[in-house]
Order: structure tokens, then sequence, then C-alpha cells
């Protein structure tokens, strides 16, 4: 009955349209209503410690870097490096573009950080060469996969956090 309150409650407000993190929020409140067992104390305290964690700190850092790198015009100076070495190869914007994602995942370690900075200044360099339409968006979407495979990656951050283990093992 306690799962079917929850399911049916978060199911509910998902396709309602709210958020899923809110949706989770409200059918955990409504569950523990249904439990007779609704503490404020208890709820506060639990949001607190699972966000209280100086791992975990890492992930929007690294996506505020990656921001500050592209509003800071390193994205551009990144793409000018990566042409320099394999620009003269044929087809080698889309080397560009491979390279300068694995050189922005070694600054930032977010693929969500990555693909917005290479995205806005090679889509329209690609579109402008003569790449198809889909391919261009699909370059750099494969390029942006490749930071969290490439230290400092947020996924081993998430990883190592909740058992408290040391992360820069993790990273070989």
């Amino acid at each position: 009955m306690i799962l079917t309150v929850f399911l049916i409650v978060l199911l509910g407000l998902i396709a309602l349209g709210m958020p899923i993190a809110f949706a989770l929020l409200l059918s955990a409140i409504a569950m523990m209503f249904q439990l007779d067992f609704f503490d404020t104390q208890i709820l506060s305290q639990n949001m607190l410690s699972g966000a209280n964690s100086f791992t975990l700190m890492a992930v929007p850092l690294f996506m505020l870097a990656g921001e500050l790198m592209n509003a800071g015009g390193i994205s551009r100076r990144i793409v000018n490096l990566a042409s320099m070495f394999v620009g003269h190869i044929q087809g080698g914007l889309g080397y560009v573009a491979i390279f300068a994602s694995v050189l922005l995942a070694a600054l930032s370690g977010s693929a969500v950080a990555d693909a917005p900075a290479l995205g806005s200044l090679l889509i329209p360099l690609l579109r402008e060469k003569g790449s198809a339409a889909g391919q261009a968006p699909g370059l750099i979407a494969a390029g942006g996969i490749i930071a969290p495979h490439h230290p400092p990656a947020v996924p081993l951050l998430l990883f190592g956090a909740p058992p408290q283990r040391s992360v820069p093992p993790l990273f070989f």
C-alpha cells in the first residue's frame, strides 16, 4: 500500500509536468504522511546531509569552470590549438572537434559543459565547410562523451563520494 501511494503520487506529478526532483520530494512527503511519520526536522536533516559533501561540491564547480572557459574565450583558443595540430589533415575539422573535446575534458571533466562550449564554436564552422545537417551536432555529441571518461570526471566523483572513498585512485 505504501509503495502504491508513492508510485501514484510520483507518476501523477511527473505526468502533470513537475520536474522529477520536486516530484520525488513531494511523493516522499506523501509517503511520510501515509506512514504517520512526518517530521520536518528529519526531512530537512536528510536533505542537508545528502548535499553536505565536500567531494560533491566539485560537480557544479566543474560546470561553472566550463562556462567560464566558454565566456572567457579559452574554448576558442583550445579549438585554435587543436586546429594547429590536426587541422591540416583531410577532414581535419572533424579531428579538431574530437581533439578539442579531449583538451576541454581534461580541464572541465563535464560533458554538460564541454558540448555547448564546443558546439557554439564548431557547428557553424562544420556547416560552413559542407558537413551534413545532422553530422555536425553528432560529431560534437560524440566528442562530449569523452569528458566522463577522462580525468577529472564527474561520474567518478559521484561514484567515489557516497562510500567516502578517495577519488584520485579511481582515475587510474
